[in-house]
């Protein structure tokens, strides 16, 4: 279990400003029930392009709820342009703080921001900037750099934790890193990590799950199990609260595959074993 403020439970169980605004001046939607989450957020402005009531409607988790309830507590007696300086931070700050694999949360409440002032000001719809690196959640290589630069992001993990891209089949954590690493500058390295035999990366799959992946689930109540490798094929079962846990799949990207790829080989896929 994530660890959440007493702002962010109070604004999850009771939230502010659900619902919809009749004749709205603007309407920002992000999001897809399908990928998870999705937010519609409904402002109104009085003549002086002051907001004077927000609303929302979100689907998603207490992280999500929470987000758009504060946004819209954020919104409320801004002008337009105090408006569009509220970053995702702004949000997470005022509940004074979200655990880090929630941030697309706020990112989601700030996207959404953006999106009804466009329609507000009457701005036509983007097109996709940059070409879509995970194909899962729609994310491009432009978000991904501008959420590494904005935000300090180091790692494929951090990656996810605001933009959820690389979070569904993980094909795309190559490339993901590639972008990291170009947008901060680093050098690549002509040294390749030398090959392992068969038993050399299952005891270095071992070894990464006993020491760096099943502490963080055992904290949670979970557990997992190697049930064999096969190639590049990592199979294991869940145990405890992860077994029946609804982000399990997440849980095995994110975390589990992730890892082993970063400690073993960029190769590696995880796959859960049910029987």
């Amino acid at each position: 279990m994530w660890e959440y403020t007493d702002k962010v439970k109070d604004h999850f169980l009771n939230p502010r400003n659900v619902g919809v605004i009749e004749n709205a001046d603007a309407v920002g939607e992000v999001g897809s029930i399908a990928c998870g989450d999705a937010l519609t957020l409904y402002l109104k402005l009085d003549d002086n392009k002051r907001i004077v009531d927000a609303k929302f409607q979100t689907f998603g988790c207490a992280s999500a709820i929470a987000s758009s309830s504060a946004l819209t507590e954020i919104l409320k007696g801004k002008t337009l342009e105090e408006a569009r300086d509220i970053s995702n931070d702004n949000i997470a700050d005022f509940l004074g703080g979200l655990p880090k694999e929630k941030m697309h949360c706020s990112v989601m409440g700030q996207d959404a921001l953006k999106k009804a002032i466009s329609c507000y000001l009457g701005e036509e719809a983007k097109a996709i900037e940059g070409e879509i690196v995970c194909e899962c959640f729609g994310v491009t290589d432009v978000q991904i750099r501008h959420a590494v630069n904005d935000n300090h992001l180091d790692t494929i993990e951090d990656v996810t934790n605001y933009l959820k891209a690389g979070g569904g089949c993980g094909q795309c954590h190559e490339r993901i890193q590639e972008i990291i690493d170009v947008t901060l500058g680093r050098v690549p390295t002509e040294t390749k990590r030398p090959r392992l035999t068969n038993l050399q990366k299952i005891r270095l799959i071992e070894e990464t799950l006993e020491q760096d992946i099943k502490p963080a689930l055992k904290l949670d109540g979970g557990d997992l199990e190697l049930i064999d490798v096969d190639g590049n094929r990592v199979m294991v079962r869940l145990r405890g609260a992860c077994a029946s846990c609804g982000k399990s799949q997440m849980t095995l990207k994110n975390h589990v595959e992730s890892k082993l790829r970063q400690n073993v080989s960029p190769e590696l896929v995880v796959e859960e074993v049910t029987r």
